[in-house]
């Protein structure tokens, strides 16, 4: 685990012991008894499969306020209306950072996001516990995210089963082989592939390219990190991947909505 990604873990557990003294996890458990339909999965895998059997790019449009390595992306920052601009501008799905300390993000931003559109919604935070998965499905999200890098195989395969026992995706993120070979013990069909070094925070599409032969057929591959340019995306979908995440390359756009038309026109 990189330095960075130990610091995010510890600041997550911290984090937990908070939110679990002010409420129990039984108490969160029981708000989903009474979520109103609205708040019903909308199918995130489906989603992504449904655009690409179409023969089109799947889109995984991220609402991100900040990152660690490149500090605020977007002054003008409000969730409503990027996650309909996304939507007009041909999304799949969404991904909206949740994460407070290092992302700038907010459980908020999902809340308002997903109201504001009728897409499928990610919740992209670091998972380390079953309660940050109850509260992503209180919260209304589709799909949870699990980062290889800082889960061991039992947490990676407890958190699944807790969030497809809630009827949620899962979408499992890996950065190199030896990672893959452990996400792919797991029974989601969701596999990213970022392509940022966790250490160095360099970028590089090879990477996908370079793990695509190992990756069975029956799983969704997702490109994440690094999409910047029409020609990037040609690369990818000559190689065959068809879904990608990307979120800084629209936030710094006036409509992320049209800057997502353009870049997969």
């Amino acid at each position: 685990m990189s330095d960075i990604l130990r610091r995010i873990v510890a600041v997550k557990h911290e984090e937990l012991q908070v939110a679990r003294a002010q409420r129990s996890l039984a108490s969160l458990r029981d708000d989903l008894l009474h979520m109103p339909a609205t708040l019903a999965p909308r199918g995130f895998e489906a989603s992504l499969r449904q655009r690409v059997a179409r023969g089109r790019a799947a889109v995984i449009a991220e609402i991100k306020k900040a990152s660690p390595s490149k500090g605020v992306l977007r002054e003008h920052f409000v969730p409503v209306d990027i996650a309909a601009q996304y939507e007009a501008g041909g999304a799949a799905c969404l991904s909206v950072l949740t994460d407070v300390q290092f992302f700038q993000g907010a459980a908020d931003y999902l809340v308002q996001a997903r109201a504001a559109c009728a897409l499928p919604v990610l919740r992209k935070d670091f998972m380390v516990d079953e309660y940050q998965v109850v509260q992503a499905r209180a919260w209304g999200a589709d799909c949870i995210l699990l980062i290889a890098a800082c889960l061991s195989d039992a947490q990676m395969a407890d958190l699944e089963a807790c969030a497809q026992a809630l009827g949620m995706d899962v979408l499992v993120e890996v950065h190199d082989g030896a990672e893959l070979d452990r996400a792919l013990k797991l029974k989601t069909r969701l596999l990213g592939i970022n392509n940022r070094n966790l250490r160095t925070f360099e970028v590089s599409l090879q990477t996908t390219l370079d793990l695509l032969p190992r990756v069975p057929t029956d799983r969704l591959l997702v490109t994440e990190s690094g999409i910047l340019s029409s020609a990037d995306v040609k690369r990818m979908r000559d190689a065959g991947v068809h879904s990608f995440l990307v979120g800084e390359a629209f936030m710094r756009a006036a409509d992320p909505g049209a800057a997502l038309a353009t870049l997969f026109a």
